[in-house]
């Protein structure tokens, strides 16, 4: 017998809107030194306001519907994918060599790859849960034909993503893939990935040192050119360096306590986007960049709270398990390469980065999250009482 009571995660709820707050704090101070003058401010408060009415809608949704739903919104993102490729510059044009938005007037641009990293997360989520209804882990023939249906819908999103030029979204695609199948593949696959990456890396690592000139058969010259301007940033500071330069004095100066908000004084590129934590780290310093960290930390582990609380229902245990890795990567990868530990990859910094996509993109998944936890039972005769 079932009782139902309100298990909806208001702690996760709060912090995420406490990181729009913050969001919309440094926006007003990005907005004043943008190169480009626009209602940065304005347009994120639409987003977010649009972002939380997808929220409530998604609420209404049990999973039985989502996963219905699933293969069609997976198709539907392939075909946006395609479609980028495919469209003329007019309505689809190259910005920062990357060929990945639809430009609609009145709108403003889509990002197509912003959406698919969901549509992603539901798909390896569906396959995985029906597979194992029919296959036991400890099979290892049935595990590797799993990893192989796993690998054909990963590789098709990621490779289109690519061609686009994209190579941070895909990246992101490549982290939530390898985080699914980690905690839901047997651990001797696991290990036989872990190994294969390190190899890739070390790999990669010992052409550039030897010859790197090989790597433009795999990347291109852009950004081939990242790499050794995160290498030497103050070589290539009048060049593609010069972002970086940037950023990396904006957060030295921050300093313990910053310089004050809105009082920001270095100059950084593309600062509402995806150089945003350089206006964190410059006005409030090293206390209030550890604060957006800790943050994040805490959305972060209500994620992994509602994922061990729901672990018994594999679908919706998946797609909390995605969320996790997208939400991790994002913000290892944005403030790892805004500080200089990491090359620039184009990543944003999920709800602060301006841009409607990726608010859209991960208030979607946050939905997600927040609607496992709500949509949970409990019974009366259970050993959690």
């Amino acid at each position: 017998m079932t009782k139902h009571k309100n298990n909806f995660d208001y702690n996760l709820f709060f912090y995420i809107f406490l990181l729009m707050i913050f969001s919309c704090i440094c926006m007003y101070s990005a907005q004043q030194n943008a190169l480009i003058k626009d209602e940065y401010l304005l347009k994120q408060i639409a987003w977010f306001i649009i972002g939380l009415i997808i929220v409530l809608c998604i609420f209404y949704f049990d999973f039985e519907a989502v996963m219905k739903l699933t293969p069609i919104a997976y198709i539907i993102g392939i075909l946006m994918l395609i479609s980028v490729l495919l469209a003329p510059n007019t309505i689809a044009p190259v910005r920062n060599g990357a060929k990945s938005w639809f430009v609609i007037k009145g709108i403003g641009s889509i990002q197509p790859s912003e959406f698919m990293k969901i549509f992603l997360i539901l798909m390896l989520s569906y396959v995985i849960a029906r597979h194992r209804e029919n296959h036991s882990m400890t099979i290892l023939a049935s595990e590797y034909k799993l990893m192989l249906k796993i690998g054909v819908l990963s590789l098709i999103p990621i490779s289109l993503t690519y061609l686009q030029n994209d190579f941070g979204t895909s990246l992101v695609m490549v982290i939530i893939t390898l985080g699914m199948i980690f905690l839901s593949i047997n651990w001797r696959i696991d290990l036989l990935i872990f190994i294969s990456g390190i190899i890739i890396i070390a790999s990669l690592t010992g052409i550039f040192l030897i010859n790197p000139q090989l790597l433009l058969k795999v990347f291109d010259e852009y950004q081939l050119n990242r790499i050794y301007s995160w290498l030497d940033p103050f070589s290539y500071a009048q060049g593609i360096g010069y972002q970086l330069k940037q950023s990396i004095l904006a957060v030295g100066s921050g300093m313990m306590n910053g310089v004050g908000f809105d009082n920001n004084q270095v100059k950084v590129p593309e600062s509402h986007t995806d150089f945003i934590f350089a206006i964190v780290a410059e006005e409030f310093g090293f206390l209030g960049a550890s604060l957006l960290i800790s943050l994040y930390f805490l959305i972060i582990f209500r994620m992994v709270f509602i994922f061990v609380k729901n672990k018994d229902k594999l679908f919706e245990s998946l797609i909390c398990i995605g969320m996790m890795s997208l939400i991790s990567f994002h913000v290892f990868q944005n403030i790892g390469m805004v500080i200089g530990l990491i090359p620039i990859t184009g990543i944003p910094l999920p709800l602060m980065s301006y841009g409607g996509s990726s608010i859209l993109t991960t208030m979607i998944g946050f939905g997600l999250v927040l609607n496992v936890s709500l949509k949970k039972k409990d019974f009366f005769f259970s050993e959690e009482g």
